[in-house]
Parts: C-alpha cells; structure tokens; sequence
C-alpha cells in the first residue's frame, strides 16, 4: 500500500518496476517471440501460445521477487 499513498510523490510500486524489468528482458533476449520459419527440417516443433504466456508469467514472477529482493 506504500506504493498508493506515495504516488502522488512520483514512487513506483513493485508491479510496474517487475513489469518494466520483464519487458527490457523479454525483448533483450526475445522471450515470447514466435520462431521464425526456416526451410528444410526443423529440430523442434514451435511452441504453442500457451506456452509463450506461461514461460512469460513465470519470468514476471522471478521479475518482481528479484524487485522484492527475495531473490531468483
């Protein structure tokens, strides 16, 4: 609740710092991308969306405990 009553102050909460760190390491590393179409064979089947929002939630979640300081 810190982060409500000092808003006004220009502090940010957590959420938006935790968020702010997935999308400079999401977009870095190219987290959540689709893969890209090659010709000939492929070693491994694409992965399904599910999978991309699921690994993204994750990484938000190492996100914000790292922002916390409770660690990785």
């Amino acid at each position: 609740m810190d982060g409500i009553n000092n808003a006004g102050l220009g502090a940010r909460r957590n959420e938006d710092i935790a968020l702010d760190l997935l999308k400079f390491v999401a977009g870095t590393t190219g987290v959540g991308r689709q893969a890209a179409g090659a010709t000939g064979f492929s070693g491994a089947s694409a992965p399904k969306p599910e999978e991309h929002v699921n690994h993204l939630l994750e990484l938000y979640g190492r996100c914000l405990k790292a922002v916390e300081g409770k660690g990785a």
